[in-house]
């Protein structure tokens, strides 16, 4: 079973009225890439919240978002420096007896001094909650998260099968084609070989070059059996447990050259009208392709 490499995943942790919220979303990416947004409490956590997610994930691009609330404890997330804001008043309070105000000082005109107002320093203690909190939000997202994606990869799962035995039943026209062109073209080589025989400047290597030229041109039988193969990996790898879109993404691109091939050499309408129907099935296939984890 495939995965999606796109999802959404939310999760939830708290303790002693310390609440952390975690919601994580992966879209495409050739390779693995996490980025987190996180308080500056736990910025030191980068490293392992990474960690954590690697294995969960193998490819796409994670976005990791960490909130940490703590309103239900009744602690603030931010709080005030005492002497800052005894220095400012003191300021003013000098700058308004010099300037012969005789309004009072009101708590608006102390608020203008936004360094008054810090982040609050977290304790050993409510680190060690908020931490552990968070790990446990963490792998509760990237459980939803993974459940989506394989939901996801179930529908891509259906369509990638539906397209690749599309691809198949048009390679059995144009075999069953092919098989029917070959008389034909055995003809029109005969009769080239006859008229090349009696023509008074016969020339051997001319007539040799004719016959490997159209003998090539007629034989797609190499290409079909790889072709058959690529598909048949291709179908086999939906079905695997681990992560395939890199393989999935390699087969695409040798499914496209082999059907270049053949019709390149197929010199019949009918032929290259399948190959066309063919090619369009696995434009299709590329493009879901890119979602595969």
């Amino acid at each position: 079973m495939i995965t999606s490499m796109t999802g959404f995943g939310r999760g939830e942790a708290s303790k002693g009225g310390i609440q952390v919220t975690v919601e994580i979303k992966t879209l495409n990416s050739r390779y693995l890439d996490i980025s987190t947004r996180m308080p500056s409490s736990i910025n030191d956590k980068e490293l392992d919240v990474k960690e954590i997610v690697q294995e969960h994930l193998s490819r796409g691009k994670a976005l990791v978002n960490i909130n940490v609330d703590k309103t239900a404890a009744g602690i603030p997330n931010t709080t005030y420096n005492k002497e800052l804001l005894k220095t400012y008043s003191e300021m003013m309070q000098e700058m308004r007896t010099l300037a012969n105000i005789s309004e009072p000082i009101q708590f608006n005109d102390l608020y203008r001094f936004d360094d008054i107002f810090e982040s609050r320093k977290e304790d050993e203690k409510s680190l060690k909650i908020i931490w552990k909190c968070a790990q446990k939000a963490i792998k509760s997202a990237l459980k939803h998260l993974n459940k989506m994606r394989k939901k996801e990869g179930q529908e891509l799962e259906k369509d990638l099968k539906l397209q690749s035995e599309g691809i198949i039943d048009l390679l059995d026209k144009v075999i069953e084609q092919s098989n029917k062109k070959t008389p034909e073209t055995r003809d029109k080589l005969q009769k080239r070989i006859l008229k090349l025989v009696d023509d008074e400047h016969f020339d051997p290597d001319r007539m040799e070059m004719e016959v490997a030229i159209l003998v090539d041109k007629m034989d797609i039988n190499e290409e079909v059996v790889r072709l058959k193969s690529h598909l048949k990996f291709f179908l086999e790898a939906l079905d695997s447990d681990e992560p395939v879109g890199r393989r999935l993404n390699f087969l695409s691109q040798e499914i496209n050259r082999e059907l270049n091939t053949i019709g390149s050499k197929a010199n019949d309408s009918s032929i290259s009208h399948n190959i066309v129907l063919a090619k369009e099935k696995l434009e299709q296939i590329r493009e879901q392709v890119q979602n595969v984890e």
